[in-house]
């Protein structure tokens, strides 16, 4: 057992000593605040304080873990072994920054409680954040400082024993608009197609005709073709379904839509079903709980994973919706334009409300990348290139790589074949 030596035991401390040191290393912790319990112990132990006691493996403390709420914060950034890190340590330690300071900043997204300027969708922008700004938002910097502290706690504490984790890959499928054309009512397929004349859009008149006499042949009905990809090679997968009525934001067919209903409940019986809750749904509490009951009635089981219509994530108030509606993991930790690490972390950890000073019973997935991120990519290769960069990431430190593509995307008209490109992310991603 490692043993942690610190002044006091906070809620803060708590948490991020089990997501860094049980949940991402495996290495089995225990904690203490008397000195002399400290120097009796014969195994691996740190001491994470201001000051060392005496010549032992020190982490100096930036006092972030033993505070409360909201504070300003300087930002020191350094250096660690070539791996950005912030939270820089002047005085002598064994590492050179509050590694456990850092994790925690990132996991608990304390900069999205600072003030900024929101998207027009509500979202926390990208470039607000600091690993964005800092240049390390495409490395799951948690991850890689964790195993890098076990490293040298290892060459410090040969017998330290820490449970070897295994690489994993889900492939999420947003399906906000199962289909194009078919299944709309004859009010909504009238004005579509008025629309699109307006516009000149012969081609899609033409497709949206060919619906019409055959619905099968509507450009986002993908859904065979991804199952029976996903069983032909082993793939874990989930289908975030929007299960919503129609607003100016959820475009979706209708809940009531027999064939709709159809449609989940066959994906329903070889991949997990979930819920994409409506963009109305956001502040609407009620709203959310009645899609996720409504989804639950048709896919007879419970519907207990979530996204976020637009990847809108408002902390903590978001998260606080998702548990009083009973969801116990949540997918929509990432940027729906920007690849990487929202969190800067491959591993599902739980929400941490600093409002609450709590760890809340809610897991959050974060994903490295959603695909609408490469919208205006025109190659192929390029765009694989970009995800296998993010892919190595995590591979090497054996996380969980986790991405999002959207049926509108993948059955969509381009330079980019990515039904294809899907495919390749498959192979390549889904390897062990």
């Amino acid at each position: 057992m490692l043993l942690i030596y610190t002044h006091k035991i906070t809620t803060r401390f708590s948490y991020i000593m089990t997501q860094v040191f049980t949940r991402i290393l495996g290495v089995e912790i225990g904690f203490t605040t008397k000195v002399e319990d400290f120097i009796k112990h014969s195994g691996a132990k740190i001491t994470y304080t201001k000051k060392p006691l005496q010549n032992e493996f020190f982490i100096r403390s930036n006092g972030l873990l033993s505070e409360q709420g909201i504070n300003d914060i300087q930002i020191d950034m350094g250096e660690w072994q070539g791996i950005p890190c912030f939270f820089s340590s002047n005085e002598q330690g064994s590492i050179p920054f509050d590694i456990f300071s850092a994790s925690f900043y990132l996991l608990s997204r304390y900069e999205e409680y600072l003030p900024h300027v929101k998207d027009e969708h509500g979202r926390f922008p990208a470039k607000e954040s600091l690993a964005f700004q800092k240049g390390f938002i495409r490395k799951p910097v948690v991850d890689i400082w964790a195993f890098m502290l076990l490293k040298e706690l290892k060459l410090k504490f040969p017998d330290l024993k820490a449970k070897e984790r295994t690489y994993t890959y889900n492939s999420i499928i947003d399906v906000t608009t199962s289909h194009s054309f078919a299944h709309r009512s004859f009010v909504r397929s009238l004005g579509g197609l008025c629309l699109d004349i307006g516009k000149l859009s012969f081609k899609r008149v033409f497709t949206r005709i060919k619906v019409w006499f055959n619905p099968n042949k509507d450009p986002y009905n993908n859904f065979k073709f991804l199952v029976d990809l996903h069983n032909e090679l082993s793939v874990k997968s989930k289908f975030f379904f929007q299960f919503a009525r129609y607003s100016s934001y959820d475009k979706n067919i209708t809940p009531s839509n027999n064939k709709f209903r159809f449609l989940i409940k066959s994906i329903a019986d070889y991949s997990k079903v979930a819920l994409v809750a409506s963009y109305s749904s956001f502040y609407n509490n009620e709203l959310l709980k009645q899609e996720k009951k409504n989804l639950t009635s048709v896919v007879h089981r419970p519907v207990n994973h979530s996204r976020m219509r637009y990847n809108r994530v408002d902390v903590p108030t978001t998260y606080q919706n998702l548990i009083a509606a009973e969801f116990t993991d949540d997918f929509t930790m990432g940027y729906t334009h920007t690849i990487g690490f929202r969190a800067g972390t491959c591993t599902p950890f739980y929400f941490y409300d600093i409002n609450l000073e709590l760890k809340q019973p809610i897991r959050v997935h974060p994903f490295a990348f959603h695909d609408y991120a490469f919208y205006n990519y025109t190659r192929s290769q390029v765009i694989l290139t970009e995800m296998t960069s993010v892919f190595n990431e995590v591979k090497n430190v054996k996380g969980t790589m986790i991405s999002v593509f959207s049926n509108e995307l993948l059955g969509g008209d381009g330079p980019v074949d990515w039904k294809e490109l899907y495919a390749s992310v498959l192979k390549n991603f889904n390897d062990k």
